[in-house]
């Protein structure tokens, strides 16, 4: 029977590789579409190429060093690639919930209607998506490179306290009350993000159901049984904004108990890197799940297997 620290490596090593090549199939499939199929392109898609590239730089700089650590690697980061791998972590992260947020906006900003008050944004969506995520760049490099001088590599002699810390890294000086409020300061920032986000997917959600019992009305008695491409849009949306809030509280009350716990619970931040990049690798399957390319690519596979059963039976 397997032991339980082996399980626990096997489900590090399954959400690298599932994150890592989910994340980076979404990523080929946009090239590919922005390449191949450019009648398949939305403007929408260089958000979504973008949220790809930082939920596999989160993956890989959080969960490397996890795997590392459950394999008992000792000394993998000292005190430079403790200040490299969590200012990546910390800024990818963040960029993950602006990403998500710019998503949702640019999303509502796309189905207003002509005379709503918004209406004025939608030729100018590509430049205000591109200076969004500028800013966001620019906003959580400021934020986290505070962090820098904080963050140390952990020796034998290191006290544990009030602060960060895992397996590798802790803060410089444990208990420190500049912690805190540098701790503040991020749940600022992630709920200023999270509430617009959640703003936005609720108004999508009122929108399409609205549309879609004014359209029912004018859908021939074949179709009304079929669902509707709002109704399929608005699960959409439901799943990827309720995996996104569920995980992200839940992975902030994880961070909070052990910030704040006097004795850490070793594994308790590698349990914590699990949640945390549950929504980066759940969400490149949830985004392709609606597709165009891909849906277009089932529908010819399943036509294919049709006709070759078809002739099978006539053989």
């Amino acid at each position: 029977m397997l032991s339980g620290d082996t399980i626990f490596q096997i489900f590090l090593i399954l959400q690298f590789s599932l994150g890592v090549l989910g994340n980076s199939a979404l990523f080929l499939l946009y090239i590919y579409t922005f390449v191949f199929r450019p009648q398949y392109k939305k403007l929408i898609d260089s958000v979504c190429i973008h949220l790809t590239i930082v939920n596999i730089l989160l993956i890989i700089f959080l969960l490397t060093k996890d795997i590392m650590l459950s394999f008992g690697v000792p000394n993998f980061l000292h005190d430079i690639g403790c200040k490299a791998v969590l200012f990546s972590f910390r800024v990818s992260r963040g960029l993950s919930i602006c990403s998500t947020c710019v998503l949702s906006t640019f999303q509502v900003i796309t189905i207003t209607p002509s005379t709503s008050k918004c209406a004025w944004l939608k030729p100018r969506l590509s430049t205000w998506a591109f200076s969004s995520l500028l800013c966001s760049w620019l906003i959580n490099i400021l934020i986290y490179g505070y962090m820098l001088p904080m963050v140390v590599a952990k020796s034998n002699n290191t006290l544990a306290g009030h602060g960060y810390s895992d397996g590798y890294c802790i803060n410089k000086h444990p208990g420190n009350q500049n912690s805190g409020s540098f701790l503040s300061i991020i749940l600022i920032h992630d709920l200023f993000y999270v509430t617009i986000m959640m703003w936005a997917s609720l108004y999508m959600v009122i929108f399409l159901d609205r549309h879609r019992k004014v359209a029912q009305h004018l859908r021939s008695p074949n179709l009304s049984s079929q669902t509707s491409p709002e109704r399929k849009a608005t699960h959409s949306i439901l799943s990827l904004v309720s995996c996104f809030v569920l995980i992200y509280w839940l992975n902030n009350s994880v961070t909070l108990y052990g910030f704040y716990a006097k004795e850490k619970i070793p594994k308790l931040e590698s349990v914590n890197s699990l949640l945390t990049t549950c929504y980066p690798t759940i969400c490149s399957f949830l985004l392709m799940k609606n597709n165009k390319v891909i849906l277009q690519f089932i529908s010819s596979f399943s036509v294919l297997r049709m006709t070759c059963f078809q002739s099978s039976l006539h053989d």
